[in-house]
């Protein structure tokens, strides 16, 4: 029997707190750190490597965390959820993202359906339109081939779709999966969507218009500016946009749309992109089989969660970690540095995943809590980071921990040789050099100059950003949040924070404000 608990009434946690500390720079330093770089790392999906050598854990610690693991009942949890549960107690719904990508347990019926089949079906019909788009039995008007898609949408319909697709770009030029430039519209910020069209030829271009509830304020405020766009340029509208929506939206049956795919209320927005707000965009920038490769790693990587010895399971041993680093020793946020640019965009995308699961302070019975929870995450690529916010996190008054992520190749094949290697052994170099700096720090009698060390880091290291390992390693995050979220007994799959501001704006526009919300309001010349 599944039993919810607060973390700090979990004996094992208690006994974790009263584990002896690790001394991060000494364990790292020499052949001891040698060793544990050898020794501390666990095999993910795609052929990536979760490596914990420079954590503050030693045996200890992580002996104490298979505890909590055991206790906490994670791998029950995970297991009520794939079944099928209703894990969302905010709403009252299940939730069903690792369904898009494969079935990890019993058949799940909700709504009538098997929702499997439900997501393969959908999955199905987008991959059809894209081909047939692809092989100009699709076209617009004038019986022209689309060249550019364009999504219009806000949060995980917008963040996750860009970052996978930012991700996988110049891996598909390269490997001639290239089908289609594919151009993204969140903001309601009108230079938001004039800039996007000013950069594209409307008449051949399709857009995707993503909202789940087809009331969606930004989302749609967008459509009806490209479509007087579209209608400037003589075009019909209807001919050049097609919808991912719930098939009780009005958008779902209208004629507006050349053709609508659907999503459920089982699939929160930033764990869709592995759903039809991803498929879509997706399936026509690159392919059906580009996406259904991204799929398969994440379905790889969630079979991997499932694991019940801790040490085999990268997400639950991630999850683990993260909570001792901000319940035990008091961290309060997380840095996510990929060291690719094909990732740009990825941090983004995990500020969101994160930071709207597990930023809550009442449990899921909608309890106050009494201990912290969710930290704050952020993160740029390396190396440009380096040269911006590494300051604070090697010499700031706060240890932040770290999440390196790194790959031995490039996605374009292409290089220079300066000063006896690569860029690519150069990009390499420097994660490898940062991890070790941050761990054992550098003596100096200056103080200016003296490096404390003991700054914890993890690192996911891979082959090469590619569709499988990319699906992998979204599946590792959203997992890692789910795992914590079970510890921390939270709620992580609705978002009320984000519900108050918007009904604030709507009577700003109304103009049914007074007090301070009528001052900002006229300061701001609404």
């Amino acid at each position: 029997m599944i039993t919810w608990n607060n973390l700090d009434t979990l004996e094992s946690f208690k006994e974790l707190s009263d584990v002896k500390k690790v001394n991060l720079a000494e364990v790292m330093t020499g052949e001891n750190g040698a060793e544990r770089v050898k020794n501390y790392s666990v095999p993910m999906a795609a052929g990536m490597a979760y490596n914990y050598a420079a954590k503050q854990v030693d045996d200890d610690v992580l002996e104490a965390l298979k505890k909590l693991a055991k206790e906490a009942q994670l791998t029950e949890k995970y297991a009520a959820l794939y079944n099928g549960e209703v894990i969302n107690t905010g709403e009252k719904r299940l939730v069903l993202h690792q369904l898009t990508r494969g079935q990890l347990g019993d058949t799940v019926t909700a709504d009538g359906v098997d929702k499997r089949a439900f997501y393969v079906e959908q999955q199905q019909k987008i991959a059809d339109f894209a081909n047939k788009v692809h092989a100009g039995q699709i076209t617009n008007a004038a019986g022209e081939k689309f060249t550019t898609v364009v999504q219009i949408g806000i949060g995980g319909s917008d963040l996750g779709p860009r970052a996978m697709y930012l991700a996988l770009e110049n891996w598909a030029k390269k490997n001639d999966k290239f089908k289609m430039e594919a151009k993204f519209i969140s903001n309601v910020d009108p230079d938001d969507a004039a800039g996007v069209l000013s950069t594209i030829d409307v008449a051949h271009s399709i857009f995707v218009l993503v909202s789940k509830s087809g009331t969606t304020l930004e989302t749609l405020t967008n459509e009806s500016f490209v479509k007087d766009a579209l209608k400037n340029a003589g075009l019909d509208a209807s001919r050049h946009m097609i919808a991912v929506t719930s098939e009780t939206s009005p958008l779902a049956k209208s004629d507006d749309y050349l053709a609508a795919f659907f999503m459920d209320d089982y699939i929160g927005g930033r764990y869709s992109s592995t759903s039809a707000v991803g498929g879509a965009v997706l399936s026509l920038a690159f392919g059906p089989e580009v996406f259904a490769d991204f799929l398969a790693g994440a379905a790889e990587e969630d079979s991997l969660a499932k694991n019940e010895d801790v040490m085999q399971n990268p997400a639950m041993l991630d999850a683990l970690i993260g909570v001792y680093e901000r319940n035990i020793l008091g961290y309060p946020s997380t840095a996510v540095l990929p060291y690719s640019q094909a990732l740009s965009r990825f941090p983004a995308h995990l500020q969101q995943l994160d930071m709207e699961s597990n930023g809550k302070s009442v449990n899921r019975f909608g309890e106050p809590v009494d201990y912290v929870t969710g930290p704050v995450i952020f993160g740029e690529p390396g190396t440009n980071g380096q040269h911006s916010f590494y300051q604070l996190l090697h010499q700031g008054t706060d240890i932040v921990p770290l999440q390196f992520i790194g790959f031995k190749n490039n996605q374009m094949d292409t290089d220079v040789v300066i000063q006896g290697s690569t860029s690519q052994q150069k990009l390499c170099a420097n994660v490898a050099a940062q991890i070790v700096a941050f761990a054992c720090g550098k003596a100096d009698d200056n103080n200016n100059k003296n490096f404390e060390g003991g700054r914890p880091s993890s690192i996911i290291i891979g082959e090469q950003v590619n569709p499988a390992s990319l699906g992998a390693l979204l599946a590792h995050f959203e997992n890692k949040v789910m795992f914590q979220g079970f510890l921390w007994n939270l709620n992580s799959f609705d978002q009320e924070g984000v519900q108050l501001g918007k009904v604030l704006a709507k009577r700003v526009l109304a103009h049914e404000t007074d007090g301070a919300l009528k001052v900002f309001s006229d300061l701001l010349n609404i």
